[in-house]
């Protein structure tokens, strides 16, 4: 059988599988990309200006920790919102100013506009979202907070190694729920370093350990480590921007699945390699999904295939499927900041604190 050119690594260019590696882990050691050049035989200085290429090139968004927001005591939750069209810019702009919306897109549905939100302790997550439905004058808004997490992470086949509905391992770790243990303030000083984009120099973490006024990059590193092992932060990588990669089609793929099954069925739907993110959420009268499936693609026709074999894999035929058509922001959250509190003064004085 001829061996197919999308599994040989000798097809894709250095540039790629760096954009790959990157996707997946950075070491958390004071030198990253020479750890890095050092697993793909490549010389240091090399890594580095493929990685500035492709921030040159807008493939990589950013190179930062991912944490899990309940575990530093922030709540958070998907919110879906209903809107005049003709009035959905304006509005999807006055939810995007608040600092707690890190992903905000229009998609095509009723239910018209999507974003996260994540608060900090003090703040009231309903309370916040209520002041975001009124202000932007939505028809109507519905929560939708994780009850079950069964897949995180996002990793596209920018090497084009994979067809649209292969399957992978995967072992997702359940979210915590809630803080482990209580963030002490070198915690905290760590959060605010890790979050920021990482540096394209040899010893990037320097500058991050100076600014927050740790002793050494050895002792941020040590906490940043210390943070992962807790759960706190699930891993530090890179983010790639969908469209400038050639994933064009991104479809958030919904289910109708009965309470009993979401647990079951879960797993197999995180199981597909094109799923990015897998989650239980509530149901409403007018929101018959519990099942959310994030799939990415280089176009509708991949995702469909995906979604084909996930109804093949559960039985299930009851869905929708919700194309973004504008990406309206798409940011990690900033943790630990005062932006809270200064849009609070701005749009929300007398929000209720809990």
């Amino acid at each position: 059988m001829e061996h197919d050119a999308r599994h040989n690594d000798s097809a894709v260019s250095p540039e790629t599988r760096v954009l790959d590696r990157l996707q997946r882990h950075i070491p958390l050691v004071p030198q990253p990309y020479r750890a890095i050049a050092e697993d793909f035989g490549l010389a240091e200085d090399d890594v580095l200006r493929h990685v500035q290429a492709l921030k040159d090139r807008r493939l990589l968004r950013q190179l930062a920790a991912i944490f899990d927001a309940a575990a530093l005591g922030y709540r958070s939750s998907l919110v879906a919102a209903r809107y005049d069209p003709a009035a959905i810019d304006e509005a999807a702009a006055l939810v995007s100013s608040h600092p707690g919306v890190s992903h905000n897109y229009q998609r095509d549905h009723d239910f018209n506009l999507w974003y996260t939100i994540a608060v900090p302790p003090g703040h009231s997550l309903e309370e916040t979202t209520d002041r975001l439905h009124r202000l932007s004058s939505a028809q109507s808004t519905r929560l939708l907070p994780t009850l079950r997490r069964f897949k995180l992470g996002v990793r596209l086949d920018v090497a084009g190694d994979r067809a649209a509905a292969a399957r992978e391992s995967t072992d997702e770790p359940e979210s915590s729920g809630g803080p482990s243990a209580p963030l002490t303030e070198r915690d905290i000083r760590a959060v605010r370093a890790l979050q920021d984009d990482l540096p394209v120099t040899s010893r990037p973490f320097d500058a991050l350990a100076e600014r927050e006024s740790f002793d050494s990059v050895e002792e941020l590193l040590d906490t940043a480590e210390d943070l992962r092992r807790r759960g706190a932060m699930r891993r530090f990588s890179g983010v790639v921007r969908h469209r400038e990669a050639g994933f064009s089609a991104n479809g958030m793929a919904v289910w109708v699945v009965e309470e009993g099954e979401c647990e079951r069925l879960g797993p197999i739907m995180a199981g597909f390699a094109s799923v990015s993110h897998c989650y239980q959420r509530p149901t409403y009268p007018d929101w018959p999904y519990s099942l959310f499936t994030m799939i990415h693609g280089r176009s509708a026709g991949d995702v469909q295939e995906c979604i084909d074999a996930i109804r093949e894999a559960t039985g299930l035929d009851e869905y929708s499927v919700l194309y973004s058509t504008v990406e309206y922001k798409k940011r990690r959250v900033r943790y630990f900041t005062g932006a809270w509190d200064e849009w609070d003064r701005q749009h929300a004085p007398e929000v209720t604190r809990t």
